[in-house]
């Protein structure tokens, strides 16, 4: 039997931004001034989490991630008390690559248009 792939959606849109606000609210940490939660994904169990998060200063993004990491526990008992759901995942905060991933292929595709000119 397949679950609700809707009810998966507000989790995670839940999830997001009750994270979210916990960072730039609650947590008081400078590092975590410019974070942003870009996406989560949740197991079908709902029993884990990840956290793709990006930080304006591209070299702050790993010492946010890592210090986010180590604050998990308490950001899920936090999210705990926001959330109206059964059990609050665990959660992995993991750094969000996709704009980088954006920057290396228009790269990619400037250097072919440019091979193409020539």
């Amino acid at each position: 039997m397949q679950k609700n792939p809707n009810k998966k959606y507000r989790v995670a849109s839940s999830i997001s931004r009750n994270i979210s606000d916990i960072i730039l609210f609650e947590l008081k940490n400078s590092v975590f001034k410019l974070v942003s939660v870009n996406q989560v994904n949740v197991t079908s169990d709902y029993s884990f989490a990840k956290v793709y998060v990006s930080h304006l200063d591209a070299r702050k993004v790993d010492e946010a991630v890592s210090e986010l990491n180590a604050k998990k526990g308490l950001i899920r008992s936090l999210l705990a008390k926001k959330m109206d759901i059964y059990k609050v995942p665990e959660l992995l905060f993991i750094k969000d690559e996709t704009y980088d991933n954006g920057e290396r292929i228009e790269a990619l595709i400037k250097q072919v248009n440019k091979k193409e000119e020539d």
